[in-house]
């Protein structure tokens, strides 16, 4: 690749097919939404808010790419989150050394927003993700199932995906990465990972048709090195949960849990990130269900059938997500317990002014806040911390700068950058004439 991309367009051609090779190496998971790999790279901008918390890069390097380069390349794009000139050189030496991408800083600096977006695009990934299946053609080991690849230069992995398996074949000894999603998999008999009990590191079940009744004893139950367990597309009414106390990432997202029972994740010390979305979870059915995990950053609930927010969860919480819920209010003093939290998200439920007691979203961590798509009349008090706010499509009817500054000063205002105010019942005239004191920092205030 050269160091200068020739033209506007060329350029942004260039940057973006450079993007989607990092995408691919590193975890070879596809978006479904092909379009953000557009030549503009656009991305919505409350995204680039999930860098520093949803980007969970794991411990040990995908089965399909080597251990050095992967290392080398997270690193990178770790460095990408505060990206200055010097960065940019020490980037520029990385991929130099790495014998991968010879970019100058010139070349590299005009990367800065599309390689963020590469990152919004990974960490989305935990949503939604096709996996590239590994060619057939590449040769296998001797003693892999017939039905499915360990590929020689990959010894620790076996794909078994998209072969309308039936059944979940034996894994034999020294796999540590094993795909079986977008199958018709729909039972797993005793004695499956018996010889891998000690060193199964990822196991992904999505897209199945797996029932907690066929899920045998002896199977998932004896893992106990999982690191990641994705079992999300299938007919659990019940989490699965592995006794590994190395668990970092769970994701049971589209099945048909009504509950979550506590102390299943007591001795989960490790473990980082929960997603149960598009289930059928209630506030009783998952009461006390997150709290034994003390190291937990990121908890997604959304699209279930909850009352309130999770009750209990750890302090530790960074990222919470409860859109499309049945929430009329925030109870006082919950947010108080999460003195780390920066990301929560609520739209789509049935937030009313009398539900939220004052101050209740008045704390200093929080950097983004979407309350849209509720029945708010006004706008409740916030920190003056907070970057992102979203209010669009409530019945909101007054502007009241006091919800934003309580005091006005050389270092009392708000630093709320973007506010989305559409589809409510106020407009630009709404504004009080000293507004630009307080909101001094927002550079987009939307009310149409």
């Amino acid at each position: 690749m050269q160091n200068a991309f020739p033209g506007e367009q060329g350029r942004e051609e260039a940057q973006c097919a450079f993007l989607e090779q990092i995408c691919q190496s590193r975890f070879r998971y596809v978006r479904r939404n092909a379009a953000f790999f557009s030549a503009s790279c656009s991305i919505n901008l409350r995204d680039f808010q999930f860098l520093n918390t949803t980007l969970f890069l794991p411990t040990d390097p995908p089965p399909h790419t080597q251990e050095q380069r992967e290392a080398q390349i997270a690193m990178a794009l770790k460095y990408l989150l505060h990206l200055d000139p010097v960065s940019v050189l020490h980037l520029s030496s990385v991929w130099n050394q790495s014998s991968w991408f010879a970019l100058s800083a010139d070349a590299m600096f005009p990367l800065r927003v599309p390689l963020l977006a590469i990152m919004v695009g990974l960490a989305l990934c935990q949503y939604e993700y096709e996996y590239e299946s590994y060619p057939v053609s590449v040769p296998s080991r001797p003693n892999c199932h017939q039905e499915c690849d360990c590929p020689i230069n990959f010894p620790t992995a076996m794909y078994c995906d998209s072969r309308k398996l039936k059944f979940v074949p034996v894994v034999p000894t020294g796999i540590k990465y094993l795909y079986l999603q977008n199958n018709l998999i729909d039972e797993i008999k005793s004695g499956v990972f018996d010889n891998v009990t000690a060193d199964l590191r990822w196991l992904v079940l999505d897209n199945n048709q797996i029932t907690n009744a066929k899920i045998e004893k002896g199977t998932i139950d004896k893992l106990t090195s999982l690191e990641k367990l994705f079992f999300s597309y299938n007919e659990l009414t019940e989490p699965v949960i592995p006794p590994s106390k190395s668990l970092d990432e769970l994701k049971m997202m589209y099945n048909k849990m009504s509950k979550f029972p506590s102390g299943l994740l007591n001795d989960k010390e490790n473990l980082t990130s929960i997603n149960v979305q598009h289930n059928q979870l209630t506030s009783e059915g998952i009461a006390g269900a997150f709290k034994g995990p003390k190291k937990l950053m990121s908890l997604d609930v959304s699209h279930n059938m909850l009352k309130k927010l999770p009750a209990g969860v750890p302090s530790s919480l960074e990222i919470l997500y409860a859109d499309y819920n049945d929430i009329d209010g925030v109870g006082a003093g919950y947010l108080g317990k999460l003195p780390t939290l920066q990301y929560l998200r609520m739209s789509h439920n049935k937030l009313i002014d009398s539900g939220l007691p004052a101050g209740v979203f008045n704390v200093t961590s929080l950097l983004e806040l979407d309350l849209s798509f509720n029945k708010l009349q006004s706008i409740p008090e916030i920190g003056e911390n907070l970057e992102q706010l979203y209010l669009q499509a409530n019945e909101i009817s007054k502007f009241d700068l006091g919800s934003f500054c309580k005091f006005i000063g050389p270092v009392n205002y708000s630093h709320l950058k973007h506010l989305r105010l559409d589809a409510n019942n106020i407009t630009h005239t709404s504004l009080p004439v000293d507004y630009s004191n307080c909101l001094r920092q927002a550079s987009d205030i939307m009310f149409e």
